[in-house]
Order: C-alpha cells, then structure tokens, then sequence
C-alpha cells in the first residue's frame, strides 16, 4: 500500500473545503460550534498543509501562519476519525515542519488543546506559560525550535 501524500492545499480549492470540513467535524462541531461561523476568508494567506490517502481522500489538515520571516505558527490541526492512532498526524506534522524549514522558518508556535499536549511533546514542542481558555477549552502555548537536518 502506498503511503499517504504531503501537499500544499490552495486556499479556496476543493481540497480547501475538503480541509474546512474535517476541521469544523474535529475541531468545532464538538464543542457545539461550526467553522463557518468564522470569518475564513483570513485564511486567505495562510499556508494550508494536507496529508491525503492514495484514493486522494484527506486523512489529516493544518494551517501555518507567517508570524516574521522566522517564525510561523501552527493552528486548526486535525485529523479524521478513521485514521487517528496511527501516526497519520506525527507524519503531516514532520512534513509541514520540513516544508517550514525550507521556507527559512526557524521556530514554530502553536496553541495546543490540553488534550493534545502529550502528541505535540512527543514530537519535541515545550510548553510555554500559563493554560489559557480559547474556543471555550484550555489551551497551552507550545514551540519548538526548527533545525535544519
């Protein structure tokens, strides 16, 4: 079986409302909220990641936010039911940190659930400062340092 495949996804593409919709499936509708909701149209120039199965179904989805030339942060990651567990979203997080590096990013920050601290200190992030509430849960602020390996 082939693995999955690592790509750019352009904002307002198929592959975009694709994304949008595993987010608010996720991220939002849980917490009784919808991602349409929001204004998405600040997404505009972000930078939208996908990993996606060999039928071309998305399995998982980021964003990364230009933050200065060398920091981006991280936001809105999410991954579909059927293929959390099994390194699916350690995979999309390694590419998009791969495709950060390159762009000259040398740190990425990120506001992480406390429910996803342990997946995001397994790939090396650090907690940083107090637990916050957003979206109506705590939250921690996280980073990591970028190297170019």
């Amino acid at each position: 079986m082939k693995p999955p495949t690592f790509r750019q996804i352009p904002y307002g593409s198929d592959a975009f409302r694709e994304a949008c919709q595993l987010r608010d499936i996720v991220l939002r509708q849980p917490l009784g909220l919808s991602l349409f909701d929001e204004d998405l149209t600040q997404e505009r120039d972000q930078m939208h990641f996908g990993l996606f199965a060999q039928s071309a179904k998305l399995i998982a989805c980021a964003i990364a936010v230009p933050q200065s030339d060398s920091i981006a942060k991280l936001r809105q990651m999410a991954a579909s039911a059927e293929y959390r567990g099994k390194g699916h979203g350690s995979a999309l997080l390694s590419c998009i940190e791969n495709h950060l590096i390159h762009q000259g990013v040398e740190r990425l920050e990120l506001h992480a659930r406390l429910t996803a601290v342990p997946f995001y200190k397994k790939a090396g992030y650090m907690e940083e400062g107090d637990t916050f509430t957003e979206v109506g849960i705590p939250h921690v602020s996280m980073l990591k340092t970028l190297v170019n390996s």
